[in-house]
């Protein structure tokens, strides 16, 4: 038994060896992948960096000019909106002048017609016993000569 033993020991000694040689591969692969990256990263950086200060002073020099836009566009839009009020007073102020004005008319033409149906009735009357009476008169004093007479004045 004793044989095995060292055998084990042996193998478990060149393991822990492989095992050492590989975590000593590993640590140089990862340093030299993290000095590639800060070479990136301070590359990325030197280009990154320009951009963003001409993007901070692009942003303050506007900064004024979109403060003034926002407050021309707030006043724009209060403006707005107050005519818009005015528009909607005027148009419903003419909506109630114009319904005023309808029934106004229809008022008038309901008196009128009220107030002369009798009149036109009166008057209808007066033309029909005038008309009898001219009747009665053309029968009695007109002779057949002022036929043509009667007929012109029937025409008018």
């Amino acid at each position: 038994m004793p044989g095995w033993v060292d055998f084990f020991i042996v193998v478990a000694a060149v393991a822990i060896i492989i095992q050492m040689a590989i975590l000593v591969a590993m640590y140089f692969q990862v340093r030299t992948a993290l000095e590639k990256f800060a070479l990136i990263a301070t590359q990325l950086q030197g280009r990154i960096d320009p951009i963003l200060v001409r993007t901070n002073r692009i942003l303050e020099d506007s900064e004024d000019r979109i403060r003034s836009i926002m407050t021309d566009a707030a006043e724009l839009t209060r403006v707005a909106r107050g005519q818009a009020q005015k528009v909607d007073r005027v148009f419903t102020d003419a909506v109630e002048r114009l319904r005023t004005m309808e029934l106004i008319e229809e008022a008038g033409s309901t008196f009128k017609s009220k107030l002369w149906q009798p009149f036109n009735q009166a008057s209808a009357i007066l033309k029909g016993i005038k008309a009898g009476i001219d009747f009665i008169r053309g029968q009695k004093a007109r002779p057949d000569g002022d036929v043509a007479t009667q007929d012109e004045e029937l025409f008018i």
